[in-house]
């Protein structure tokens, strides 16, 4: 299974573009910060996340304040250039 659940804020939105097949694409970086429990300690996590949004979540996304919270929803992949993840958001609500 390879699901994603992520509280974050938009920390940076890249302009709108378009596939060739004429599909809205909007890439974008989220941010999280929580405390987790590992070994019975607490710790804070922060983490940067590179991720993409197509059709008409992105351009509702493209609207959305940066540092505003939201819970997001989809899979990971690698990127095109295959160095790294990104994170293809296929639900996201304000919180």
């Amino acid at each position: 299974m390879n699901r994603l659940q992520l509280q974050a804020v938009v920390v940076q939105v890249q302009n709108l573009r378009y596939t060739p097949a004429g599909i809205p694409v909007l890439n974008l970086v989220l941010e999280h910060e929580s405390q987790q429990t590992e070994l019975d300690t607490p710790r804070t996590v922060k983490l940067q996340l590179k991720a993409a949004a197509f059709g008409a979540l992105a351009e509702a996304l493209q609207k959305q304040a940066l540092n505003e919270a939201g819970d997001f929803d989809g899979f990971l992949a690698n990127a095109r250039n295959g160095k790294g993840v990104v994170f293809h958001i296929q639900t996201y609500r304000k919180t």
